[in-house]
């Protein structure tokens, strides 16, 4: 089942990647912004799956600290990096639906590789801060009680004071959703104030670009929503089970959402992928 999922996340988001690549209709920002968030899903779900399937084969389940750093580390950026791709996102479809006629002016080639540049550095940046202060904690314990390496949870396992790690994991968080969240409020307050006095063509256009990526937004975001609670509060009262898999809901059911819903809402992309599935037929 596992192995399953992992090969449907490989393929459906390597052959989107691949699709957006190789096809010049598709070399736009928004298109290009898209090939970014599936090349992360990839990211993200590679920290998981593999270490997942070994260990459900296993009779042990302990990894090393170097192992566990490293898992930390990527799915941290993993988050950061969605969140992130996703704001940019969001002010690309601000900007191609507010200023239309300024669009292709404001999203050139060039500033789509920086924004997609800085995306990527900031998250990695920012985080490499929060691991190395981890990293030099002398831990007096080795369970972490998680499905995988949870940053958190092993501060807590340090023998004296962590204020510093504490403080600052509080302001990463803060930095992680606050960040983002800024220019998607604007960039959907601005475009539901053009809808409004916009024509019916206008509104639909809108619709159609911006329900994909508000789809996507809200199940990640119910996704790391969850798994924030259940490391910073005591979840004991809920069935193990249920726990398990909302704790894996944001690394399992987001690479495989993505895809789906980008590939079947999206015509442009839609269209493209039956050429290339049915080109023989």
């Amino acid at each position: 089942m596992i192995a399953s999922l992992y090969i449907l996340i490989i393929f459906s988001n390597s052959f989107l990647i691949v699709v957006i690549c190789k096809k010049r209709g598709l070399h736009e920002p928004m298109y290009i912004f898209l090939a970014s968030l599936f090349v992360n899903e990839l990211y993200g779900s590679t920290a998981l799956f593999p270490l997942l399937m070994v260990q459900l084969l296993s009779d042990t389940h302990t990894i090393s600290a170097s192992y566990c750093f490293t898992q930390i580390f990527v799915l941290y950026t993993y988050g950061s990096v969605e969140f992130c791709n996703l704001a940019v996102m969001a002010y690309d479809r601000y900007l191609a639906i507010c200023y239309p006629l300024y669009y292709k002016v404001i999203m050139t080639p060039n500033r789509v590789g920086v924004l997609i540049c800085l995306i990527w550095l900031y998250s990695f940046l920012r985080f490499i801060i929060s691991l190395s202060l981890t990293v030099q904690l002398q831990l007096c314990g080795n369970i972490v009680n998680s499905v995988f390496c949870n940053n958190y949870l092993v501060v807590k396992l340090a023998c004296f004071n962590t204020s510093v790690n504490n403080i600052y994991g509080l302001c990463g968080l803060v930095l992680s959703v606050a960040v983002p969240l800024i220019p998607i409020l604007f960039s959907y307050m601005a475009i539901f104030k053009v809808c409004l006095g916009a024509s019916k063509e206008t509104r639909q256009k809108a619709i159609a670009t911006c329900t994909p990526h508000l789809a996507s937004l809200l199940n990640f975001s119910f996704g790391c929503f969850f798994e924030i609670l259940q490391t910073r509060f005591d979840m004991t009262h809920v069935p193990s089970v249920l726990r398990i898999a909302l704790s894996l809901y944001f690394l399992i059911c987001q690479p495989l959402f993505s895809p789906i819903v980008y590939g079947v809402r999206m015509s442009k992309i839609r269209e493209v992928c039956k050429n290339v599935l049915f080109r023989n037929g």
